[in-house]
């Protein structure tokens, strides 16, 4: 096997460990980790299947992962700063999707 075939299937591994993440977690924090591994197995697909122009590794990708990097890290911060307000607003000390309250009506 050569190594984009590796960096393939790892790409798709930790994709789908990010989506059973996402999934199963009812707690937020691993909601956001989970769509940060699944953000970097998007980023590891595509190094991995840049093709080299003239034997030169091809800049567009590397610099679409670059801007996805940046991107990835302000928004975590920015979900990691509404998790810190919804828990000053609730006052618990973790946060958990809950299931709807049924109403008695």
């Amino acid at each position: 096997m050569d190594s984009a075939t590796l960096y393939v299937l790892a790409a798709a591994v930790l994709f789908g460990i990010g989506v059973h993440g996402l999934i199963v977690s009812a707690h937020l924090m691993r909601k956001l980790f989970a769509i940060n591994i699944m953000g970097s197995s998007i980023f590891i697909l595509l190094v991995a299947t840049a093709t080299p122009i003239s034997g030169q590794a091809d800049p567009i990708p590397q610099a679409l992962v670059l801007t996805g990097i940046v991107i990835a890290v302000s928004a975590t911060a920015f979900g990691l700063a509404l998790m810190v307000r919804m828990s000053q607003e609730t006052g618990k000390a973790t946060l958990a999707v809950e299931d709807e309250p049924e109403n008695d009506d």
